[in-house]
């Protein structure tokens, strides 16, 4: 049987999908941001999004406060609550609750202020290349197939006129 024709590559069952034991991740520039991911999207074989469903413990961060330029993502609130940054503003969030967060739109990233496990699916790109902002960090992350990531200061990014016409 080929690998297209093969659907145990194509369906996860809620029983698997519960036995699995997901990847602890924390993010590189935040020790306070940890969540364990199950990438359902990556066991299916998907490269054009990732498809996750991540649980964050209380007091954790999903992620670095940031905005990605080229690349959307969302979020869906499966159980848990939340207090999503976006920009200047704070939301509270809970079961039921979606977040549209558009590529070149404002930085943004969730806490888990809850008491209980924060559990959502997360959505996201996956273009070729993406900048990435984290103000907090005053960090630029820059993501180029087949290139090595690159991550530089803000402060250090110069503006050419390269290409102005005399």
């Amino acid at each position: 049987m080929s690998a297209e024709s093969d659907s145990s590559k194509y369906v996860l069952r809620a029983a698997d999908i519960a036995a699995m034991a997901g990847l602890k991740k924390t993010h590189f520039l935040n020790s306070d941001a940890q969540r364990v991911n199950k990438s359902l999207g990556d066991v299916t074989g998907l490269t054009g999004f990732g498809f996750h469903i991540i649980t964050v413990e209380p007091g954790q961060l999903t992620t670095e406060h940031h905005v990605h330029h080229h690349e959307d993502e969302c979020i869906y609130i499966l159980e848990g609550t939340a207090l999503a940054r976006i920009g200047d503003e704070e939301y509270s969030v809970g079961p039921g609750d979606f977040i549209g967060y558009r590529k070149g739109g404002l930085p943004h990233s969730l806490l888990n202020n809850g008491t209980d496990v924060l559990r959502c699916v997360v959505v996201g790109e996956r273009l070729p290349h993406d900048v990435c902002d984290y103000p907090v960090q005053g960090k630029r992350m820059f993501r180029n197939a087949g290139l090595a990531w690159g991550i530089v200061d803000m402060t250090a990014i110069e503006s050419p006129t390269a290409g102005a016409k005399s």
